[in-house]
């Protein structure tokens, strides 16, 4: 950023803004005088500079606070100085995405308010509930966030100016009043019908010396009945303390700090007089649209107080995304301009028409995040210990600063352990943005952005029209393999959560790009996507916690699928070999369930498949995730059905019934079940896991073998009943594992026993 050390003394506001502009000016020009360029694809260094970094020609402008119109002055400085971005150099601008116009940050930070309402089982968008905010109509984030449902009623809101408060409004007739103001070129809260406000309401100057509180207004905000008059500071925190559903912060300021935090700590002087803590808010639900209106600390003790919030960079990352892709849209679009396959009217006309659909592609950014985060927040009680090993591990490798990041100590995290605790979404957002950095940039180093079936990952980044016509270009792409890294980052952390890839790692040994592209071969296998947009278009429908249940059920598939696809001896990490090897008997195998299971397995299906419809779920999808459980061993399944050249739902029957003759699923839970203490119990648990599915795999082979073509019940039960010495023992040993609970000695026992079973040849 850039500040203005001079001012002109006069504070008259053309004076002041051609100051500003002056300053800009050398501010960009600085920047651009130390920044490598491109001239035919060649990075040419700045003349006369010493360098000691390595080459970046890639700059851009962020539009913000102050600057939001200064978009056309960045590019016409860029224009001067030939840098290769052109006007993608800054975003916005004449021919760019206006951020005010689209309401996009606004929009972004109200994909979490909808999470957080479904979470409490209401729906923000058809039933009405009571808000309060900072900021004012006139303002993008506040404006726009205010007009993202008709059934918001807004009791009270202040900014630098003016306190407004309407105890009991209409929100149909609220809404439509707000609408006006927004339209309005310029407004504050005295533009606001006086008519229209309730009972006991108004609109007052923050420069009044106290505020009159009405009956009315001391019920809406929740204060004692004897308080009749308050100071703008004590009437503003009255509002941010208010027991409404939601708080939108919309405004500029830090409004919320924890207990245990000075005023000073919260680095906003200017609102020192009405700052309230965070065990004070009494509010539901919390929406950041505005940056750093809670601190940290201030967050994370609001959430141990029951309220649900995010993160300022989770909740409004939609701008910069925004911006993003229109830079990257540009790069593509003046590939083609520049070969004269384009004009540069018609790539404006372009961007204008696909505004909408870039619109969509960031709030589908907004809306997974905020998946994920629900998804780790419902996994985090149990799986404390592992994101505690996480937290540990990036701090060793130097990148994460704990108390910086106000992430709990380890004494904190083990007395969280001991009460059920575990972290809480703004800890959880901490945790889910370093992950993608530290992936982004292991896979930027790695092969992954080359690999062909990743194409399809940077057709889907671009907005629907450009995907055929600019395919080729798209292969062109200055920053093709930085686009590539960040969405097959995103669709594995958004779906797998943050400590996904650390514990695959330590499980398997294998790196980030080996996981990845086992996980994305995983996921196409099992037309997770599909599943994925089914489940997701029943928000609403069903209750917030049957559909991650739901997704529960996907994530642990995909783990037990990605870790097989590692540890598969002479497998190739090929993603679309892989798919095409895999999914084609998985599918087949899918459509052999409940029939290929034992009277058990069947009953236990049918169960699955009421408890789906009984919460709601349209008989098709629980039908298919009835499946989820019984497909952990599918590319076993597919294997034997390959190498035995039998019918897959024929191995899947022998598959089925012979894990229950021999207690294999049992086993497999006890030993899923074994504590994890470190990395090696996590490693000596995978190999067990793993071993069990060699052996099972090994086993169905011989039972096909030795049966033939008879059923799966039959072909089992004759292989069983045969005078087998060695078969009796291990059936014998299993059946007394059956009484207590396995440990690792135990598991490891029945597992070599297993082994020695599966090597021996049957006649």
């Amino acid at each position: 950023g850039f500040f203005v050390k001079h001012p002109p003394e006069s504070g008259e506001r053309e004076e002041v803004l051609a100051e500003g502009v002056a300053c800009y000016r050398m501010f960009i020009e600085g920047l651009l005088d130390i920044t490598d360029n491109l001239e035919n694809g060649k990075v040419v260094p700045p003349k006369n500079l010493v360098r000691h970094d390595d080459d970046d020609p890639y700059l851009v402008v962020a539009a913000d606070k102050g600057t939001a119109t200064f978009s056309d002055i960045a590019y016409g400085i860029a224009q001067y100085h030939g840098y290769w971005l052109g006007d993608a150099f800054a975003s916005g601008g004449s021919n760019g995405y206006d951020h005010k116009g689209m309401g996009i940050t606004a929009k972004g930070a109200w994909e979490s308010v909808k999470r957080h309402f479904r979470a409490m089982g209401r729906d923000s968008q058809s039933e009405d509930f009571s808000c309060v905010g900072v900021g004012d109509m006139s303002g993008d984030v506040f404006g726009n966030g205010m007009l993202l449902s008709r059934h918001i009623r807004l009791i009270a809101a202040f900014d630098h100016r003016h306190i407004f408060i309407d105890p009991d409004p209409d929100a149909a007739m609220s809404f439509a009043e707000r609408e006006r103001m927004f339209k309005l070129p310029r407004s504050s809260w005295e533009d606001y019908d006086s008519k229209l406000i309730s009972e006991g309401g108004g609109v007052w100057s923050r420069s009044a010396k106290a505020i009159p509180v009405s009956p009315q207004a001391r019920k809406a905000l929740g204060l004692r009945k004897d308080i009749e008059h308050l100071p703008p500071s004590e009437l503003m925190s009255a509002i941010l303390k208010a027991p409404a559903d939601l708080l939108w912060n919309g405004g500029i300021g830090t409004y919320v700090k924890s207990s245990g935090e000075s005023h000073a700590d919260a680095g906003d002087r200017a609102n020192n007089a009405l700052r309230i803590n965070g065990n004070e808010l009494r509010c539901k639900v919390v929406g950041e649209g505005g940056n750093l209106g809670l601190t940290q600390k201030g967050r994370i003790e609001a959430a141990l107080n029951g309220v649900l919030l995010n993160t300022d960079f989770i909740d409004n990352s939609a701008g910069v995304d925004t911006s993003d892709h229109e830079v990257n849209i540009k790069i593509l679009l003046g590939d083609a301009v520049h070969r004269g396959e384009l004009d540069l009217e018609g790539r404006n006309t372009q961007l204008a028409a696909m505004t909408e659909e870039v619109a969509r592609l960031v709030l589908w950014d907004n809306y997974r995040q905020n998946y994920a985060i629900t998804l780790m927040e419902h996994m985090s009680a149990k799986r404390i210990g592992s994101m505690a090993h996480f937290i540990r591990t990036l701090e060793a490798e130097g990148m994460l600063d704990r108390q910086v990041e106000s992430l709990p100590s380890d004494a904190e995290l083990t007395e969280r352990k001991a009460r059920g605790m575990g972290l809480t979404r703004p800890e959880l957002s901490v945790l889910l943005s370093y992950d993608k950095l530290k992936l982004f940039q292991q896979l930027l180093d790695s092969d992954v952005p080359e690999d062909p079936y990743l194409s399809r990952e940077l057709e889907r980044y671009f907005p629907l029209p450009l995907r055929k016509p600019y395919a080729e270009h798209m292969q062109r792409h200055r920053l093709k393999r930085e686009i590539i890294a960040t969405a097959v980052t995103n669709s594995t952390i958004n779906r797998m959560g943050a400590t996904f890839m650390m514990r695959i790692h330590e499980d398997t040994g294998r790196d980030p790009a080996a996981i990845a592209k086992s996980f994305t071969a995983a996921r196409e296998i099992l037309d997770a996507r599909a599943l994925w947009a089914d489940i997701e278009a029943l928000d609403g429908k069903v209750a917030e916690d049957t559909q991650i249940d739901a997704m529960l059920h996907i994530w642990s598939l995909l783990r037990q699928l990605t870790r097989w696809l590692l540890g598969r001896v002479g497998g190739s990490l090929d993603i679309a070999e892989n798919v095409e090897r895999y999914r084609p008997g998985v599918t087949a195998l899918r459509e052999a369930l409940p029939g290929a299971l034992t009277a058990t397995g069947r009953a236990d299906f049918e169960a699955g498949m009421e408890k789906w419809e009984g919460l709601g779920m349209p008989a098709d999808l629980a039908l298919r995730l009835a499946r989820m459980p019984v497909l952990r061993s599918s590319l076993d399944m597919v294997e034997v059905s390959m190498s035995s050249g039998k019918p897959v739902a024929q191995v899947a029957s022998v598959f089925f019934h012979l894990a229950g003759a021999l207690d294999l699923d049992w086993l497999r839970g006890q030993i899923e079940a074994l504590p994890v203490e470190s990395s090696w119990h996590a490693q000596a648990r995978g190999a067990l896991l793993e071993e069990l599915s060699q052996q099972h795999r090994a086993l169905s082979v011989q039972v096909l073998a030795f049966a033939g073509d008879h059923p799966g019940e039959n072909a089992v039960a004759a292989w069983l009943d045969r005078d087998d010495p060695p078969l009796a023992h291990v059936r014998s040993m299993l059946a007394d594992i059956l009484t207590q609970n396995a440990d690792y000695a135990i598991a490891s026992v029945a597992v070599r026993r297993l082994a020695q079973l599966a090597q021996r040849t049957v006649d």
